[in-house]
């Protein structure tokens, strides 16, 4: 899949940000009677058939532009402003000016257009006057300045035009040009990364529309809210908004607004995977469109998916047809991004295509054509973009030298002009090269600025939606693992050790981050001296050819250790582990690979714990090690949990260092018993929430009293500090798929969340525990544990209790009713509490299976 469609995607619609000055000329320019017009341009000079009032020729040019005829407009409105020039009519001399670029801009004419803006914009500063009379023209002329600098890639230049106009719009009580111009905000912030803050915007100006009729900025506001909620991962709800977009547009018969909206429902299906509808939704756009960059940008989305999909003849057949409208489109920032994505339409096909040597060629052409429009246009970013794609085009060819030089002219413009988005990927691949090249210190510190400009884009880049903006584990994820892999080479100095604990915590944040599709974690480093003397932190690290493991034991020095093994093997002795835990397999299989895992995680440092006195093992897993249960790791003689207490953690930043207090121990318990929603009934849950609330104070919801309404009412008002939810649940590696069953619906991850943020933080006492007892993980999901640690971060909670799996009804409920009554004795932490419920099922002969105990893991703080 094109990780740049994004930027295909956002421009789709700017293409279009016309429609909003033009809304301003319709609602500023009287009603003209039709009349037959001959204009013609010689020698820069204007002749016209009939002498007419100038008003008359603006109208005409408005009816032409409509009409999609630019040249026809731009003629008529540049012999407007000969007119009114002529009659000493400044302001509607400005007026044509700025309605002449935006036909310019049509046209593509760019120079011409600048000129034309300039000289309107000089015009009114001139006059030296704002006041309500002439606040709309300053603010149509700001639109169109603003339209044209988003065209030429200057998106905050363009912002701050559009801000102007709305200013302006605002003064002029022109409410429509108001909501228009912040709609134009909303896609420069989207070109400028920062997809949070138009989400943000939008939402506001659609709140505002919502009860208003139909119109054509209500579909666009609604289009370019659902654009934007595509790109921020929220699928299913882009989808919903941009149908209701389309309806209106087509009830109001807007031709131009459908295909837009077409498009943009396009792409949506195609981030859910829905490739069937994404291909009818772009053959729509062909057949409905006029516009013919959205005829281009629709089958470049159609070439690559039929790449995805391995469907080379139906690729082959479309290429010329997309070539051929390339090479008709005037230059701008949206042909240089097509250019692009066709060039890498081209390199995916020469793969397909057994690595056809022309077919590279042909793409280095293709971007070497882009990297020239950018330089006509002083376009710098899209020239950073363009010249980092060809820079990998090399890498991926060998031709190392050209690819080192080419991407360090990229990261060159991009730190210039501040482009992080492209920044990060062009100094990881500086540091890709330079690593071959043996280069070791220079690649770790190029490595080290892409994490450093992967941090500071948290918010706009690291939590977008795999597969929407950058695919997460294809362009993200390997930055931070390739950096570790190099800071942990051929014995590690304590600062290289430093850094890659550093590096692999800020991974397990990024991850939550994308996991959430927002940057709503912060973290703060934690000493662990300063947390309990008594634990030590363990933080294995799964590379392509080995497996390393950093040990933070309070007080020493870091300890590292290394086993060579591929990942491939690793994976398939977690897979093992994870089948051995099953009652049906034999006990002898499971303790043998239960033992090759501890060998590999624990032994090494087995004398230095010891030595140490650590008394608590926090892991900080990687990968799919998070499937497993550490407590079950056996050393030949005992699990692990024999011997320490465990925890899990995201990250010691991310970790609250409190212990309970177990005089403020109050519990509110949701549950359900009965089958509901399609899921089967729990009846034991019924008898543990019963005798949860004989041993420890409890507010109890019950069945039918369960309900969102009634747990969001307990946790406002009630206090306590244990919320236990015995109830159906599904963590999963997407946030929408990771919820709790209640009574009356299925509640998600966020909205849990939200609960529990509602209550008054200064006057409740903190959440220090939140129990899930009957959730599991989704079937198939191998990232599905992500979702138990965003539930225990996300939630606020300091810890949290859940299962791997879905452990059996009534043992779960023994399970359950012994950890309360071990948490209520004074001096035992959360942790110690788990591990002694744990030992007590170990010598229980009916339970004594890992099965039916090591499931439970506490995530957070053991405390």
């Amino acid at each position: 899949m094109h990780k740049n469609k994004q930027l295909i995607y956002s421009f789709a619609y700017t293409t279009n940000l016309g429609f909003l000055t033009l809304f301003v000329v319709t609602a500023s320019i009287p009603a003209q009677a039709n009349i037959n017009l001959h204009s013609e341009i010689q020698d820069g000079k204007i002749t016209t058939s009939l002498a007419l009032n100038p008003n008359s020729l603006l109208e005409q040019g408005r009816l032409q532009f409509a009409a999609g005829r630019f040249t026809e407009a731009a003629k008529l409105w540049e012999a407007a402003s000969v007119a009114f020039a002529q009659q000493g009519d400044t302001i509607n001399q400005a007026w044509s000016l700025s309605y002449l670029s935006l036909a310019l801009q049509s046209l593509g004419d760019w120079h011409k257009a600048e000129v034309s803006i300039t000289n309107s914009l000089n015009l009114l500063q001139r006059l030296n006057t704002k006041n309500q009379n002439n606040a709309a023209i300053w603010a149509v002329a700001f639109n169109t300045l603003g339209n044209l600098q988003l065209t030429k890639g200057q998106g905050e230049a363009a912002l701050q035009a559009w801000q102007d106009a709305e200013k302006n719009y605002a003064q002029a009580g022109d409410d429509a040009g108001k909501i228009g111009s912040q709609i134009n905000q909303a896609q420069a912030l989207q070109a400028l990364g920062f997809y949070r803050r138009a989400q943000k915007l939008l939402i506001a100006i659609n709140q505002k529309l919502q009860n208003q009729p139909d119109s054509i900025i209500k579909a666009k506001a609604l289009q370019s809210l659902g654009v934007v909620l595509q790109q921020v991962g929220n699928l299913k709800q882009s989808q919903e908004i941009l149908k209701q977009s389309l309806a209106i547009s087509t009830r109001l018969n807007s031709t131009d607004n459908i295909g837009d909206v077409l498009f943009s429902l396009g792409n949506t299906a195609r981030d859910l995977q829905q490739t069937a509808e994404a291909l009818d939704y772009y053959q729509q756009v062909l057949a409905k469109a006029t516009n013919p960059q959205l005829h281009l940008e629709a089958q470049l989305n159609q070439l690559s998916l039929y790449l995805d999909n391995a469907q080379v003849q139906a690729a082959n057949a479309l290429l010329p047809e997309i070539q051929s409208q390339l090479e008709n489109l005037p230059p701008s920032r949206m042909s240089i991004y097509a250019t692009v994505n066709l060039a890498r339409s081209l390199a995916k096909l020469k793969k397909l295509a057994g690595g056809n040597q022309d077919l590279a060629k042909e793409a280095a052409v293709t971007l070497a054509r882009a990297i020239q429009q950018a330089d006509t246009l002083k376009d710098l970013r899209a020239k950073a973009y363009a010249l980092n794609e060809l820079g990998k085009l090399y890498f991926e060819q060998q031709q190392l030298s050209e690819a080192l030089q080419l991407t360090q002219k990229a990261l060159t413009i991009s730190q210039e002009i501040n482009a992080a988005d492209i920044a990060y990927q062009a100094s990881w691949q500086v540091g890709r090269i330079l690593k071959i090249k043996g280069n070791t210190e220079g690649a770790i510190a190029a490595y080290s600025f892409s994490v450093k400009t992967l941090k500071s884009l948290r918010s706009d880049l690291v939590a977008i939606n795999r597969d929407v903006q950058f695919s997460f584990q294809e362009s993200v994820e390997p930055v931070y693992r390739e950096l570790v892999d190099l800071l942990l080479q051929s014995h590690p100095s304590q600062k290289n050790l430093k850094q890659a604990r550093e590096t692999i915590e800020a991974l397990q944040l990024a991850e939550l981050d994308n996991f959430f599709h927002e940057a709503c974690l912060n973290g703060k480093p934690e000493q662990i001296d300063k947390i309990d003397k008594n634990a030590a932190v363990i933080y294995p690290i799964i590379l392509g050819d080995r497996l390393e493991v950093v040990v933070s034991i309070s007080g020493q020095p870091l300890i590292n250790y290394k086993t060579d093994i591929s990942k491939a093997e690793i994976e398939k002795t977690i897979k093992q582990m994870r089948q051995s835990l099953n009652p049906a397999f034999s006990q002898e299989s499971a303790l043998s690979v239960s033992q090759k895992l501890y060998d590999l995680l624990i032994r090494p440092a087995e004398s230095q714990l010891a030595n140490s006195k650590v008394k608590t093992l926090t892991f900080v897993l990687d990968g799919s090690l998070r499937n497993l249960p550490m407590a079950a790791l056996y050393d030949g003689e005992n699990y692990l949990v024999e011997k320490y207490s465990l925890a899990l953690s995201p990250g010691m930043q991310l970790l609250q260092a409190h212990s309970l207090k177990r005089e403020n121990i109050k519990v509110i318990t949701a549950a359900l018993s009965e089958a509901r929603q399609g899921f089967k009934a729990l009846p034991a849950v019924k008898s543990e929430v019963t005798e949860i609330s004989a041993e420890i104070s409890s507010q109890l919801l019950l069945n039918e009293k369960f309900t969102d309404a009634n747990l969001q009412t307990a946790i406002k008002s009630i206090p306590f500090s244990v919320l236990h939810l015995a109830t159906h649940g599904q963590f999963s590696s997407k946030s929408d798929d990771t919820f709790i069953l209640s009574w009356d619906s299925k509640i998600n991850v966020k909205e849990l969340s939200e609960f529990l943020k509602s209550r008054n933080e200064v006057n409740s006492i903190p959440v220090e525990l939140m129990v899930l007892s009957a959730c599991q993980t989704a079937k198939g999901d191998n990232r599905a544990i992500l979702g138990l640690a965003g539930v225990a971060v996300r939630s606020g909670a300091r810890s949290t209790i859940a299962t791997l799996w879905a452990v059996q009804d009534e043992s779960t409920a023994k399970f359950m009713v012994e950890f309360y009554k071990h948490l209520k004795k004074p001096g035992i932490g959360k942790a110690e509490a788990l591990r002694q419920t744990q030992l007590t099922f170990l010598q229980d002969a009916n339970f004594q299976h890992p099965y039916y105990w090591s499931a439970f893991v506490l995530v957070g703080n053991w405390l």
